[in-house]
């Protein structure tokens, strides 16, 4: 039996080896893809009609059970250091076992596509077994209009079975859980898990590698517009504010998450927005909590009364990665085409749990490629398996899980890009000051917000600044409607010897982490570190 909505039958399941199934279920909408999830216990619906799911035993991601083919197109090209190999035979197998799973049962697909640029985006088509999942991807991405559907033909397909367990002898997986990608062959196989964020995460990862062979540079980032046409980039790795701080009501929302910079300027990958939820609150966040009373919502592993079906928000006992994955154009002042010009700022966030970080420094281009390099921020909690509390960590290009290349190609091609459009950078602190994470508090919203607006219309530069001797970037002195001491991080600390041995600390992290950059750039990048700008 088989069930469809609107496909090219061309290229449907049968083309991908998939037969003998009991249902399939294909571009079905929210309302459609509602009843299946209901009808399949898979969730329940909350009291504002929202799709309430959980994630099982995964809450996050599970970077170290992805794997990529190891062949002749990616033997030279990807960064081997960062990412797991997977044997040509393995994923054979892999393929052919999953597909053989999935015989006798009902499949969702969705054709889509991973970029809002006409010029650089892929048509992916996923095919999943969870009604939510289906549901969940087909928010995340960008939905063809009915016309394109019935030629589309995909680059990518993705297939994603969290009932199949993976074998570390069969299919050299590390454990049951399994995400591999063949780029040759634009195939993602996704087994043992029913976090749905590693669908995404896999398109993303796909165009990390294919993009930067056309020019185009692929960015772990939010964007948005302001009323003047500026477009800002917001660099950051989950958990450190993207979704949050691009989603200002002053400003066009180009997307929360994944974005490509190629010559037409900044597009968005994706169609909709996957927003952690905890502690989320219509006062400090009313844009994306508006989002959580919506049809079309899915939310995971937040915490129902048993009774109203009301969301409780501050409850983490499930995971503190919970979320919300809805379309785009759920955010009132969402971008109707997910493009913007040539940015002309660049913030990198990070979450810094040592608490030594100012919230704001201007950064030189040379300072800008080290930052990016560098990627510091702390994991938050529940973001990936196993991580229970904020970890100091570095993360190239703040998203090193999701980069198949060498990071020096996208660091190299985004001080191309900052230094052929004049960008100015900034480096923002969201995490803690006042001491280090559980001493500390965490930095205020609201200053983040005032000094981010200064930032981005221009004032900030018109201030007074002081040279941070520890980091060696500039930090605003003052700043109207933000607390003095805030711009000065050791005012904070009660143990200002305490502050010092974080900082140095923290400085030596910084140059221990770079030597495995250093023979990749030049010695103005070099020099940018730490404690070596007087």
């Amino acid at each position: 039996m088989t069930e469809n909505g609107i496909f090219n039958p061309s290229f449907g399941a049968d083309s991908f080896g998939l037969k003998w199934l009991a249902g399939l279920y294909w571009n079905y909408g929210a309302p459609e893809l509602y009843e299946q999830a209901l009808r399949r216990g898979e969730g329940l619906l909350t009291a504002d009609g929202a799709l309430s799911v959980e994630t099982g035993v995964h809450t996050g991601r599970s970077p170290q059970d992805k794997f990529i083919v190891r062949d002749a197109l990616t033997e030279n090209s990807v960064w081997w250091d960062n990412n797991k190999p997977l044997s040509q035979a393995h994923f054979d197998t892999l393929y052919a076992d999953m597909v053989a799973h999935a015989a006798n049962r009902e499949l969702f697909a969705q054709d889509l596509y991973g970029g809002a640029d006409p010029a650089e985006r892929v048509n992916v088509r996923v095919f999943t077994e969870k009604a939510w999942h289906s549901l969940f991807i087909r928010n995340l991405l960008i939905r063809p209009d009915v016309a394109a559907l019935k030629t589309f033909v995909p680059k990518l397909t993705i297939l994603d079975l969290p009932s199949f367990r993976a074998s570390t002898e069969r299919h050299g997986a590390r454990t049951e859980t399994m995400i591999a990608c063949d780029f040759s062959r634009g195939i993602v196989l996704i087994a043992g898990t029913s976090y749905a964020g590693e669908m995404k995460k896999a398109v993303f990862t796909y165009l990390n590698f294919t993009l930067p062979a056309k020019g185009v540079m692929p960015m772990h980032c939010s964007a948005n517009i302001g009323p003047e046409g500026d477009t800002a980039v917001f660099f950051g790795l989950s958990g450190t504010g993207k979704t949050t701080l691009s989603a200002d009501p002053a400003r066009t929302l180009i997307g929360d998450d994944e974005h490509g910079w190629g010559p037409h300027g900044v597009f968005n990958f994706e169609g909709g927005c996957y927003a952690k939820t905890i502690r989320l609150s219509a006062e400090a966040e009313p844009e994306i909590f508006a989002t959580t009373k919506r049809f079309g919502t899915v939310i995971e592993n937040v915490v129902l009364d048993p009774v109203t079906r009301i969301p409780d928000f501050d409850d983490d006992s499930k995971t503190e990665n919970t979320r919300a994955a809805y379309p785009l154009d759920f955010i009132p002042n969402a971008s109707d085409t997910g493009r913007g010009g040539h940015p002309k700022a660049i913030i990198m966030l990070t979450a810094d749990a040592f608490g030594v970080m100012p919230p704001i420094a201007k950064l030189t281009p040379a300072q800008a490629m080290y930052h990016f390099l560098s990627g510091y921020t702390a994991k938050v909690a529940g973001t990936e398996k196993g991580v229970k509390e904020p970890q100091a960590t570095f993360s190239t290009c703040f998203g090193a899980p999701f980069m198949p290349r060498h990071p020096a190609e996208y660091g190299n091609l985004l001080r191309t890009l900052i230094a052929e459009h004049g960008v100015s950078c900034w480096l923002v602190n969201t995490g803690w000051t006042g001491g280090a994470y559980g001493v500390g508090r965490r930095m205020p919203i609201k200053a983040t917000r005032t000094l981010l607006t200064a930032a981005l219309t221009g004032s900030l530069d018109q201030g007074r600044f002081y040279l941070d001797r520890t980091f060696g970037f500039q930090v605003p002195t003052d700043v109207v409607g933000v607390e003095p001491h805030l711009l000065h991080p050791r005012k904070t600390w009660q143990d200002k010897a305490g502050y010092d041995a974080q900082a140095a600390r923290l400085v030596g992290m910084f140059l221990k982490n770079f030597e495995k950059f250093s023979t990749h750039v030049d010695d103005e990048v070099v020099n940018a570190a730490p404690g070596m700008t007087a």
